[in-house]
């Protein structure tokens, strides 16, 4: 589940054998296909945390999705975290009453089978990940640096607008979830990527994020 409709059809014909689209309602482009010998579906879930939610609750309880994997994008926080490295959320804190609000337990955390799958395979292709918690935001454009400040003091590695969402969400549903992200924009150097180090600097992280969606599920059968 990427948050942009175009990277969910990037996805399709880069990564996916005989996919289709399934769904364009909204503008949020859906795909099906193989991947590895099995078959499974890219969504996106748009920006922010009331996108992600409509989308993340309608694919468990009217299609029975059973296993999310967010693969997106964020802004380091952490000096010593460097662009174009991928975090994997063991759990998000955010500013949003959307967790509250539904009912959510907390800490809002992913799947512990879901960390251990995406570990296994990153050692298995030779990915270095960063494990840690990430600030899902429900603001993109801040007043000030408070939230920044106050989250990286307390080891916060990034922040990004998605993760809270999917993991309450999964949790009350009863479904697995895991967020992978590659860090695209330095929020205490002011580096960003280019376009073009951006599309190539997320493939990585989009096919460790298929290669686990297909560990998992070997994994459970």
């Amino acid at each position: 589940m990427p948050g942009d409709p175009r990277r969910a059809q990037h996805i399709a014909e880069k990564f996916l054998e005989d996919w289709e689209q399934v769904t364009d309602v909204r503008g949020m482009l859906g795909f099906t296909g193989m991947y590895e010998g099995h078959r499974l579906s890219v969504m996106a879930s748009g920006m922010g945390i009331p996108s992600a939610a409509i989308y993340i609750t309608e694919l468990i309880r009217a299609y029975d999705v059973s296993t999310i994997i967010r693969v997106g994008t964020a802004g380091v926080y952490q000096p010593d975290l460097q662009l174009r490295q991928i975090v994997v959320a063991t759990d998000a804190v955010t500013n949003s009453n959307l967790p509250e609000s539904i009912g959510a337990t907390t800490p809002i955390v992913a799947t512990p089978r879901m960390l251990d799958v995406v570990r296994r395979v990153a050692t298995e292709q030779g990915i270095e990940v960063h494990l840690g918690t990430v600030f899902s935001s429900d603001i993109f454009y801040e007043a000030n640096n408070d939230s920044q400040d106050r989250y990286a003091a307390s080891g916060v590695l990034a922040v990004e607008m998605e993760t809270a969402a999917l993991y309450a969400i999964c949790a009350l549903e009863g479904a697995e979830a895991l967020s992978v992200l590659t860090m695209t924009d330095h929020l205490v150097t002011g580096e960003h990527l280019t376009s073009e180090e951006r599309q190539l600097t997320v493939d990585q992280m989009l096919e460790l994020g298929l290669r686990t969606a297909v560990a998992a599920d070997t994994s459970a059968g």
